[in-house]
């Protein structure tokens, strides 16, 4: 569902990316808490979601590059915010799907430059918040179980994708270049985005629980879901609190690694080799579109000329090994970019806390000092009395 350039005017366009700056600016503030810098997510998996938020960003990227078919001569493929939203949060998932858009259009010429504030609304904002909404929505009404976990995905992922098919035809409604009914396009839309919506199910529900098999604690939209051991003390339940966590550190960093080792080896060869076998029909937008005729006054990319442009390398005639050595790079380009992102918020978010920890120190100091002034007065003050009293009697 990549808009290109020509499908949206200008002022809209120039409206959606406010609004996509905007989601972004408070999703860098909201990573902050979901990426371990809050106190009350650490020790819920928080301080391990840093890279694993960088791995989700590369897997949407592989994924988005595996288009499957959905009807007669249409295909669909990953959105990704509820995948996002549901493994590291709503706020990091923002922030991942962005990092992909991004990656796309500047490297693959993959949705429109001038439409990329309309493309981080529509796949970015509007499916992780619709996404996340009914998924944490049905896990308040479903037992808490891993199980509860999968249905709520399947549920989420699905819903969002014709949310994000009916955001577009909104903007289009709004903005739209050519003269076509709006409710021809929100026919045609959401119709081929519910067929779509079922293959995001299924790969978010596959993925998502296959992290829950192995590390559920990983998973942010899993956290809490085992309820904490307790103890009976004094007639009264409390929770039990291990004496001595540390020696569990070892094995759950080497967990994490190999979560994120095979992760990464996955998304390679999903878009390294697994992308050559794709489907090749247009996707939904791009079927809507030809069909309706919105792309009447679609434009060429600014990056057309891009070397890694349509996801192949200039100058390999080789196509097998265009598409996975563009697919590697994409891949590559992405984990180092969104896991450099994710560090640095949750880096930034450290030394303001060490900032303020010192500042606490400093201030706990001086209240000592002050409390300790304070009583050296009132000893000196007592002992001057009591010097006083002996003086009188000794007279």
């Amino acid at each position: 569902m990549h808009v290109p350039d020509g499908f949206i005017n200008a002022p809209v366009s120039a409206a959606a990316g406010l609004a996509a700056a905007g989601a972004v600016a408070a999703g860098l503030r909201g990573a902050r808490r979901e990426l371990g810098g809050s106190a009350l997510a650490e020790g819920h998996g928080a301080e391990r979601t840093a890279p694993l938020a960088g791995l989700v960003a590369a897997f949407v990227f592989a994924v988005q590059m595996l288009n499957f078919p959905v009807a007669a001569g249409t295909s669909g493929h990953l959105l990704g915010g509820a995948l996002a939203a549901i493994l590291v949060g709503p706020w990091t998932g923002v922030l991942c799907i962005a990092v992909v858009l991004l990656m796309q259009g500047v490297l693959f010429a993959d949705g429109g430059l001038t439409a990329l504030g309309v493309n981080i609304t529509v796949m970015g904002v509007v499916t992780v918040l619709v996404a996340y909404g009914i998924f944490r929505g049905l896990l308040k009404i479903l037992p808490r179980s891993r199980r509860s976990v999968t249905v709520a995905s399947f549920v989420a992922s699905l819903a969002s994708v014709p949310a994000a098919a009916a955001a577009f035809t909104l903007l289009y409604a709004v903005g739209g270049t050519t003269d076509v009914p709006v409710t021809k396009v929100l026919t045609a839309m959401v119709g081929v985005h519910v067929l779509i919506g079922i293959g995001e199910a299924l790969i978010t529900t596959a993925t998502v629980g296959a992290v829950i098999a192995v590390r559920p604690d990983l998973v942010y939209g899993a956290r809490g879901l085992t309820a904490p051991l307790k103890l009976r003390v004094g007639g009264r339940l409390v929770d039990a609190v291990p004496v001595a966590p540390a020696p569990a550190a070892v094995p759950a960093a080497r967990s994490t690694r190999t979560v994120w080792i095979t992760g990464l080896a996955t998304a390679l060869v999903l878009a390294g080799v697994v992308s050559f076998y794709a489907s090749a029909s247009p996707d939904g937008l791009e079927k809507v579109a030809a069909d309706q005729g919105i792309d009447k006054k679609a434009e060429e990319h600014a990056a057309a000329d891009s070397p890694l442009a349509d996801y192949g390398v200039s100058g390999l005639t080789d196509a097998r090994l265009s598409g996975g050595l563009a697919g590697t790079i994409g891949v590559g380009g992405t984990v180092l970019v969104g896991t450099g992102v994710f560090w640095a918020v949750r880096r930034r978010d450290g030394a303001r806390r060490g900032e303020g920890s010192g500042e606490g120190a400093r201030a706990g100091a001086r209240d000592a000092a002050g409390e300790g002034a304070r009583d050296g007065v009132r000893e000196d003050a007592r002992g001057g009395v009591r010097d006083g009293a002996r003086d009188e009697e000794a007279v």
